[in-house]
């Protein structure tokens, strides 16, 4: 039954939804991902700033990234490979590239309609822009209720399994024992709550980013003479020019559209719940900032992946090698055997701030609909219970599951965003207004979206005032 569920979602509606809807809004948008891209640091420096008591940007953009990378760059990738020939890693590029505008879209949407808490912090993400931005509370329950099945319990499923895999290859750790060890710490650190999750994030993220990247620049450098054989590799696959790979390009782009959407997220509407989250003077900036990390979870540590796999000479048609075990494998027959030990080791770092991620986004599409504290604890009992059962599942249950709920999810997600893409440029153009105008901060007036159902609260402190407000281009007001 997943298997046919996952045929319909993924070889019928999502590959065109995913890469049309990214192209449309790309096209639309005026490339709106590489526009900015040139300005990107200069945003990205700004994202260190931040209010007392609040998220960064950049600390927002550190837990993304912490969600976003794990099991799909090591494993995910490898999966792909596996089940679609090199040409999947192609078609994982082009669903980065068009979900960078994607995402923007989403994260900025996030941050337009979030809400401010009681206690002075902020929440939103889907559920939030399609209550109040498309009145439908209905819809918002659904995607909330998908999010909370997906990331709280599907995708730590996946996680877990993966390093359960991982430890048990290298160091004979029974995956069980794996489980056991990984449910008792996050049961330990969900009580902890979303700040201390940031500071974890914002300094381990970076770390171990670096450190795998440094690893397989190793492997490149190994093996530089055959790098452009391997390109022309991934290319040729990618349109069933190189039979020998897996089922031709039927098989490389559904799995390059799934597995890139597992590591990417972009679409997938993950990443806004941590958008909304962040103290920004422009809803766009974090759209900006967030585009970034789709960047550097695909088009960077995906590929690095790829290239360590295909350049170990490890990876052939048929391969028995599975999921993180290919990938270890590879890495050791390059640099030897120590490279199995650090693949393991960086998972688990990986691994272990994707978990938390995820928890907290099922933690907080739960709180969208019940305050309660007992559904509450109710979630953390089943996280701990769904990440020990992982371990012990077989890879084939554990993706399979994980795609049905993530391809609904991007499903509900997509419709939202094509629905309010309007509301999105109108967004834009005021970013892009301020820009030409000479400002090199854009600040949002939430005086000029008075027709649009925002919170009043979480914007008061970004108004311009209002000689300023005046002096800008009437050019957003005429284009609404």
């Amino acid at each position: 039954m997943l298997d046919l569920l996952n045929d319909l979602i993924w070889s019928k509606l999502l590959i065109v939804m995913l890469i049309g809807l990214g192209l449309y809004f790309t096209i639309a948008s005026r490339f709106v991902q590489f526009r900015y891209f040139g300005s990107m640091f200069r945003i990205f420096g700004e994202a260190f700033q931040r209010q007392p008591g609040q998220l960064s940007s950049f600390q927002a953009l550190m837990l993304s990234v912490a969600g976003r990378v794990g099991a799909g760059n090591i494993a995910g990738v490898s999966v792909a490979i596996m089940l679609g020939g090199p040409g999947a890693i192609f078609w994982m590029w082009v669903v980065a590239l068009v979900g960078m505008a994607t995402s923007y879209f989403e994260c900025s949407l996030a941050q337009l309609y979030k809400r401010r808490e009681p206690d002075g912090s902020y929440r939103g993400g889907p559920a939030f822009y399609i209550q109040h931005g498309l009145g439908q509370r209905w819809l918002g329950i659904v995607v909330s209720i998908l999010l909370l099945v997906t990331f709280g319990f599907g995708f730590n499923a996946v996680q877990s399994y993966t390093v359960a895999s991982s430890l048990h290859d290298t160091f004979g750790l029974p995956t069980y024992a794996s489980g056991l060890i990984l449910a008792v710490v996050i049961g330990l650190i969900i009580f902890g709550g979303i700040k201390r999750i940031a500071k974890f994030a914002d300094v381990l993220v970076p770390i171990m980013a670096f450190s795998y990247i440094a690893m397989a620049l190793v492997v490149i450098g190994l093996n530089l003479g055959e790098v452009p054989a391997v390109f022309a590799l991934i290319f040729k696959s990618a349109f069933g020019l190189e039979p020998a790979f897996a089922g031709g390009i039927g098989a490389a782009i559904i799995m390059g559209v799934k597995r890139g959407l597992f590591s990417n997220e972009a679409g997938l509407g993950s990443a806004p719940n941590v958008a909304a989250v962040a103290e920004v003077k422009h809803p766009a900036a974090q759209g900006i900032v967030q585009s970034l990390s789709v960047f550097i979870d695909t088009l960077i540590l995906c590929s690095c992946t790829a290239l360590i796999i295909l350049l170990s000479g490890v990876y052939q048609p048929g391969t028995e090698l599975a999921g993180v075990v290919l990938t270890q494998t590879a890495v050791a027959a390059v640099v030897g055997e120590w490279g199995r030990v650090f693949i393991s080791v960086a998972l688990l770092l990986f691994v272990f701030t994707t978990l938390i991620y995820n928890y907290y986004l099922g933690e907080n599409a739960l709180g969208f609909f019940s305050e309660k504290r007992g559904p509450v604890m109710v979630y953390r009992v089943l996280v701990v219970g769904l990440v020990l059962w992982g371990s012990m599942q077989d890879l084939g249950t554990v993706f399979a599951f994980a795609d049905v709920t993530m391809g609904l999810l991007a499903i509900c997600n997509l419709v939202a965003l094509a629905l309010l893409f309007k509301v999105g440029l109108r967004l834009m153009r005021d970013y892009d207004a301020q820009i030409k105008a000479g400002v090199e901060s854009p600040v949002f007036d939430a005086r000029q979206f008075a027709d649009l159902d925002l919170d009043a609260k979480a914007w008061a402190s970004t108004d311009r005032p209002a000689a300023a407000a005046q002096d800008m281009p009437h050019t957003v007001t005429s284009q609404r």
